[in-house]
């Protein structure tokens, strides 16, 4: 048996952790989504995030072009 297989076993056994399974749940309870508030995404929240991110990572915007298309249903 080499480390890896080990490596395995051992977190196949942790899977099984009742303590582990209560942790994960009570982490995913106290998550927060940024692009939510009072239970309604909020847009501007995420244009401002994508406009910094883009800035971050130095994306040049591409230019503005209209739609074509005149009849659009959702």
């Amino acid at each position: 048996m080499n480390r890896f297989d080990k490596s395995a076993i051992d977190l196949y056994d942790m899977s099984k952790s009742e303590t582990l399974r209560l942790d994960t749940r009570a982490v995913a309870a106290q998550r927060h989504n940024p692009f939510m508030k009072n239970g309604q995404p909020d847009i501007d929240a995420c244009l401002e995030f994508l406009m910094q991110y883009n800035e971050f990572i130095n994306h040049e915007p591409k230019p503005f072009r209209k739609i074509k298309d005149t009849v659009m249903l959702l």
